[in-house]
């Protein structure tokens, strides 16, 4: 028993899954929308249930696809595979069921979500290579968390509505941006072993002003959506404060001191994910 809690704990630790927090709100952005409020109960358990196997499925295929390099890099020789924790049949094994529960999921929502599911996968399961082949990898990372919404509202409504498409264009920009930030502490060691990221090609300078642009738009296409959707008083000021947050989480670091990258990446983004659900809930709530 001892051994199977052990097991569980170290795979749970390996997937981050605290980090839901991130594309989470984003999701249930586009089922209250799609919704007009709380869309029916069974509709938003399978959606739950459809995010976290599918972000489940996507981090330990990264960890089984990055083994190798988890190992050569100091800063992730201490995860599950390379120090000997977890084989990697095992989370290998672990992936495919994360999988088969994100499949049936889908196939429980509607037919366009079951049908569209492997599109993400390609999306999801993808994204552990592209740091092999280009710097760009960060907008791929930011394509997997930002179809959530998308994916939601098709969820919901088995159709998509374009309008809702640009929450993922914002939403792929934002985890882009603060992506580049992240990669910025292993820039030496990308370069060492022929990974191709935005700092390793460009520099911290350019990796820095980059993040800036791309934050710089997530908060203008998000006035935009605000005016798609029709926001009220409420969901504009939600808006401001995630704006507040992005400039404050742009000032806990800069190229010549990461120190505080952590902070930055994942307590700041984690926020501002919550707050921008709890304000368009909130607009919705007072819409009625």
């Amino acid at each position: 028993m001892s051994t199977v809690w052990a097991k569980t704990r170290i795979t749970l630790e390996m997937i981050k899954w605290e980090h839901s927090i991130f594309a989470l709100p984003f999701a249930l952005t586009g089922a209250l929308l799609a919704a007009h409020g709380l869309p029916p109960l069974r509709t938003l358990l399978w959606i739950l249930v459809a995010m976290v196997s599918a972000r489940s499925a996507a981090m330990a295929f990264n960890r089984w696809a990055d083994a190798t390099l988890d190992a050569a890099n100091p800063r992730t020789r201490t995860r599950a595979i390379p120090a000997g924790l977890l084989s990697q049949g095992f989370v290998l094994a672990f992936t495919l069921i994360m999988i088969t529960i994100f499949l049936i999921a889908c196939g429980e929502l509607n037919w366009l979500t079951l049908e569209l599911s492997p599109v993400v996968l390609v999306v999801l399961l993808g994204y552990s290579y592209m740091k092999r082949v280009t710097r760009w990898s960060h907008l791929v990372l930011g394509l997997a968390l930002g179809l959530a919404p998308s994916a939601a509202w098709i969820a919901v409504r088995g159709s998509l509505d374009w309008r809702i498409a640009l929450l993922t264009l914002i939403v792929t920009c934002w985890v882009a941006g603060f992506d580049i930030l992240y990669a910025c502490q292993d820039m030496e060691h990308d370069r060492e072993a022929g990974l191709f990221s935005v700092p390793q090609a460009l520099g911290l300078d350019a990796a820095f002003w980059i993040a800036r642009f791309l934050h710089l738009g997530v908060v203008l296409l998000l006035g935009c959506f605000a005016a798609l959707f029709q926001f009220g008083v409420a969901g504009y000021l939600g808006i401001v404060v995630v704006a507040m947050l992005l400039l404050y989480e742009h000032s806990l670091v800069s190229p010549r001191d990461l120190r505080r990258l952590n902070a930055a990446f994942f307590t700041m983004n984690g926020v501002i994910a919550m707050v921008f659900l709890v304000f368009v809930a909130a607009d919705l709530w007072l819409k009625r």
